[in-house]
């Protein structure tokens, strides 16, 4: 595991030396907190609504803040990740460091496992400008603690889930802008094929829609933690890396 952490800590080095990772971060809070913001003016005039005409059912923050704002985070991500991952073995086959790097004393795992954590870590930083928004309400209010959690476990998932297809496409190209662009239009894939449950009820329609990386992540912006949710992110994040994997020993082979 020290290979696999230093070279975690040389990723993150490259991401935080460059304008890159502060202007993600910049755009990511922005966005997020405009949304909460939203979120938030609907919750207090609709329970200032209820007030003035006279209904006592209580609103639920987490349903009308937390729950809206994590979600939309994870449709964010989805879009910020190909900047993260397109890069991790992209530039190093344009600067031809890649054959020093497959030369070195680490096996293929080490170098993967390193690259991916340090997207890893790059994608945690992004998605922690929420926690600001997060922080506003537990100074304000008392919102529930426990789908809170949830939700982030789910964002961590997806954003691995994404990161991990990302290393992979980003070892089969020399170019930044073309393995961006092809994992930018695999999120866009994940994303929309949830639409086929909107008009196909057939067993290949829901197998289909099931394949959606968002589909598995509303269960967890809702509070809730099913277990074919985490299996699913579990098994992709896996199939990911190991056809990384598989990807280097052909570049391994071919030189």
């Amino acid at each position: 595991m020290r290979n696999v952490f230093t070279i975690c800590g040389k990723e993150v080095r490259a991401y935080f030396t460059s304008p890159i990772a502060y202007l993600l971060m910049g755009l990511f809070g922005l966005i997020t907190g405009f949304m909460f913001y939203s979120a938030t003016v609907y919750f207090v005039n609709a329970g200032t609504q209820q007030q003035m005409t006279g209904q006592n059912s209580p609103m639920d923050i987490g349903q009308y803040v937390i729950a809206p704002l994590l979600g939309n985070a994870g449709v964010i991500g989805l879009f910020l990740v190909p900047l993260i991952s397109m890069r991790l073995f992209a530039e190093e086959k344009r600067s031809g460091t890649i054959e020093l790097l497959l030369t070195s004393p680490l096996n293929d795992w080490e170098i993967i496992l390193g690259k991916w954590m340090g997207a890893m870590v790059m994608y945690l930083a992004i998605i922690s400008m929420t926690a600001i928004n997060i922080g506003l309400l537990f100074a304000w209010s008392t919102p529930d603690w426990r789908p809170i959690v949830t939700g982030y476990l789910g964002l961590i998932l997806q954003g691995a889930t994404v990161l991990a297809i990302g290393t992979f496409i980003s070892t089969t190209t020399s170019n930044q802008i073309i393995a961006g662009g092809s994992t930018f239009a695999i999120c866009l894939l994940l994303w929309v094929l949830s639409w086929v449950s909107n008009y196909a009820d057939s067993a290949l329609g829901k197998a289909v829609a099931y394949c959606s990386i968002l589909v598995h992540f509303e269960p967890f912006s809702k509070g809730i933690v099913d277990s074919k949710d985490v299996i699913f992110y579990v098994s992709a994040i896996f199939l990911g890396l190991f056809l990384t994997a598989r990807s280097l020993e052909s570049l391994r082979w071919r030189a």
